[in-house]
């Protein structure tokens, strides 16, 4: 019986390497996939095709302003996805993106290709900081409020142009984005700069703004104070701790507990960030934009009721409403 054991494995055992060596040539070894193949079956990843639009839309020597504005279109499109929108930082296009802004003449008289760009790119900054901290923080750190809030001056009575109303609108977006519920942001509004005018910050600015002849410019404008000056202390509270039942135990018996990074992770680590009724109102009676409102709700302000073109007095009821709350 041993002997037959022995001279069966003897026998088996080149078979089997003859076999698989036989397999082996049949059958060899599948080689990895060219990674153009799977983008072709699958697509390119989000993060892909954003760092391709932004890098047609900074390439002003390469592609011409239709295509620059459809790559700005795509990331704006794909920035709406919060997740996309916090890839922003870790991916490093804010740096590029903002430069948008500041890579295009605005004087003595932009062009309309120039504000096309610009236009777009506060488009897709003003989409990436809406409702989103995290953004916003990111944002923040290139101190844009100041080039913003620049955009804001309406076309003066002389000869000299100024931003498009197209411009003008995008910036009172992105402007929105960045200071709702965002306490701290409100500081870069103090930034005072130089003109031919004299010196003037964020606030003179949005003075400004309100007496925009564009009525819809004043009514994002009325618009983004009434979402300042709304208290916001219910709105943290909520964020930061859960409301008391029998099932939920006592907040006080863990103070210490972590902070997990997320988007929303900073008014936990912020308690006051969306308190901004306090500084806002304390802004508009120092730089007079109280006594603007109430001038141009009272119709005291004469040639803003109506705005250019033959607009309708009626429309302005919005701009009351926002106003008079």
């Amino acid at each position: 019986m041993q002997s037959l054991l022995r001279w069966g494995i003897e026998n088996s055992t080149p078979q089997t390497q003859t076999q698989t060596q036989t397999q082996t040539q049949t059958h060899p070894q599948p080689q990895p996939l060219d990674p153009s193949i799977i983008d072709i079956i699958l697509g390119k990843s989000d993060a892909e095709r954003m760092k391709d639009a932004l890098a047609i839309a900074v390439s002003a020597d390469k592609a011409d302003v239709d295509e620059r504005v459809n790559a700005l279109d795509d990331l704006e499109m794909l920035i709406e996805q919060i997740d996309n929108a916090n890839n922003l930082e870790k991916l490093n296009m804010w740096e590029p993106l903002h430069s948008l802004l500041t890579s295009t003449p605005t004087t003595p008289t932009p062009t309309p290709d120039s504000e096309r760009i610009r236009t777009h790119a506060i488009w897709v900054i003003g989409t990436a900081v809406q409702n989103n901290p995290a953004a916003q923080d990111a944002y923040l750190t290139l101190n844009p409020i100041p080039l913003l809030t620049s955009f804001l001056a309406p076309p003066p009575k002389s000869t000299k142009s100024s931003t498009s109303k197209e411009t003008r609108s995008k910036a009172i977006y992105a402007l929105s984005g960045l200071l709702k519920h965002n306490a701290p942001a409100l500081k870069q509004l103090d930034v005072q700069s130089v003109n031919e005018d004299g010196t003037e910050d964020g606030w003179d600015r949005l003075r400004q703004a309100l007496q925009d002849p564009e009525i819809t410019i004043r009514r994002k404008t009325v618009f983004l104070l009434n979402n300042l000056l709304t208290p916001n202390e219910a709105f943290t509270s909520s964020l930061s701790s859960p409301s008391q039942n029998l099932h939920t135990p006592d907040a006080l018996s863990h103070p210490q507990d972590p902070i997990h990074p997320n988007s929303h992770s900073a008014y936990l680590s912020q308690p006051n960030r969306a308190s901004t009724s306090g500084p806002t109102l304390e802004a508009m009676q120092t730089h007079g934009i109280v006594r603007v409102l109430v001038d141009s709700l009272t119709g005291a302000d004469e040639g803003q009721v109506g705005g250019e073109g033959g607009e309708d007095v009626d429309l302005d009821l919005d701009f009351e409403e926002k106003g008079v709350t």
